[in-house]
């Protein structure tokens, strides 16, 4: 063989073994990523195939599977109860789109999927497994309760078990029908029109939409007060002028009602009447860094919020001048929290400082109901001493039987809360967020439950906004079902 035939063929065979290797790697890497492309029909036609699997509530599917016309290659499409009450909770599975909420985090084990519903006979013939369960800890009289008070107005609630973590009830108004987006064929008409919708109904106001938590925040500051010992007690008079001057400026820090006792008022008298005044120099008096590790001990600026859909991080912020940490004191300024994060707040002062770990999923099954995983030993920690937040309860309890919450009073029922007004917009020029966070404890049962509300529009005149006319009866409606 002569050098040119030999160099010929030499060349050939590398182009042969370069083919094989290009098509050993479209064949095993960029096959793999076409397979798991979200845009490829083939995932859908798998997944829809056969029914899913559930979401479950109180031992009631509020899921289901239906089957499509048989001129359609997805021969099945996820059904749902009540799906607006429950959309902050499913979210939607839909044959267009990707998953959200529960139906997203957990797809694998709702199309069977999941490794761990895998028999030995499936592994062996690489069938898809039977789909798995998801058990919820919802309640759906309390779920309910808040969806009807908040009726027409556009805001969120959540309700916690302090004593557990198990999450109540998630609730965001206005809501959405997930059955408009399962359907290939209409999806696309209802995506448009719902990101079309100025009122955002897609969005989770309960989890994923922190605004300015007003006065509820002053919970907050009061426990960092009590824990670093700059007040021992609720009923100790502050050093607080009134009105007082944020540092720095000629801003005077007013209070809604100009009567009120609020010049050196104590713990429970500032909270009471909602005192500005006391909050914002309080705020300034310990100062940004330990006002932010006490909110961050209650949860705020955690980025990896998992219930286990992930909440959006609630902020105190950092770098601030003293001015506006005297803002940040009354939640304002650059604050921002979740009806989530604030009813974590209630959660761990009704529960003698000990915040448990909110979660929304109890268990996760298999198709036989054999328990995969448990989520209900969740984590515990001691975010004040139990002597911080049994003072703290007192004081809240005084406020909604003499002061600013009063439309919470439920007969039979030990209700402790704090109402909160925040500004909105540029010199507080859009309706102001009306707040109230709060907990209730049975007298008869001791039976207990933390509950967060916030109104973000209504129909009410900008002069009768306030956390005790708007929020507060949502929460007594979801705590009086709640300990029913």
């Amino acid at each position: 063989m002569n050098k040119t035939i030999r160099r010929a063929s030499v060349f050939a065979l590398l182009l042969v073994l370069a083919l094989l290797v290009r098509a050993t790697w479209v064949q095993f890497y960029d096959g793999q990523a076409l397979a798991d492309d979200t845009d490829n029909r083939r995932n859908a036609i798998e997944t829809y195939s056969r029914p899913l699997g559930n979401i479950i509530m109180a031992g009631e599917s509020i899921t289901g599977s239906a089957r499509t016309p048989s001129s359609s290659d997805l021969r099945y499409k996820r059904t749902y109860t009540d799906g607006k009450l429950y959309a902050a909770v499913t979210g939607y599975a839909s044959q267009s789109y990707a998953p959200t909420q529960l139906e997203g985090i957990y797809q694998d084990l709702l199309n069977g999927t999941d490794s761990r519903l895998k028999t030995v006979m499936d592994t062996v013939t690489d069938q898809r497994a039977d789909p798995g369960n998801v058990i919820t800890t919802i309640d759906p009289a309390v779920q309910k309760a808040g969806y009807q008070a908040l009726g027409g107005k556009k805001g969120a609630a959540v309700a916690i078990d302090p004593k557990t973590g198990k999450i109540l009830a998630v609730v965001s108004t206005p809501s959405y029908d997930p059955s408009s987006l399962t359907d290939a064929n209409t999806a696309g008409t209802a995506w448009k029109k719902l990101n079309a919708d100025a009122d955002k109904p897609l969005t989770n106001r309960a989890l994923r939409q922190p605004l300015p938590p007003g006065s509820t925040f002053k919970l907050v500051v009061a426990a960092a007060a009590l824990e670093d010992g700059l007040y021992a007690n609720v009923d100790d008079k502050t050093d607080s002028p009134n009105p007082y001057t944020l540092p720095g400026t000629t801003t005077p820090l007013k209070n809604e009602s100009s009567t009120a006792p609020c010049e050196d008022a104590s713990i429970r008298t500032a909270l009471r009447y909602s005192c500005n005044n006391v909050f914002g120099k309080m705020a300034v008096d310990l100062g940004q860094d330990k006002v932010r590790a006490m909110a961050e001990k209650f949860g705020f600026n955690n980025a990896k919020q998992d219930i286990p859909v992930r909440a959006y991080a609630s902020v105190y912020p950092s770098d601030m001048d003293k001015a506006q940490t005297g803002l940040s004191g009354i939640g304002q300024f650059d604050v921002t929290a979740t009806p989530l994060q604030m009813a974590m707040v209630s959660a761990a002062i009704a529960n003698d400082g000990k915040l448990v770990s909110p979660h929304m999923v109890s268990q996760i099954t298999d198709s036989g109901g054999d328990l995969l995983k448990n989520y209900d030993d969740a984590g515990t920690e001691q975010i004040v001493s139990s002597g911080t937040a049994q003072q703290l309860q007192s004081a809240m309890q005084t406020v909604v039987e003499q002061g600013t919450g009063t439309n919470a009073q439920i007969d039979g029922v030990t209700v402790g809360g704090k109402t909160g007004t925040a500004q909105h917009g540029e010199n507080n020029s859009k309706t102001p967020y009306a707040w109230f966070t709060s907990y209730g404890k049975s007298d008869s049962t001791g039976k207990e439950v933390a509950v967060a509300v916030l109104v973000e529009q209504s129909d009410a005149a900008r002069s009768e906004v306030s956390g005790n006319g708007l929020a507060a009866p949502v929460a007594k409606a979801m705590m009086q079902a709640a300990l029913k």
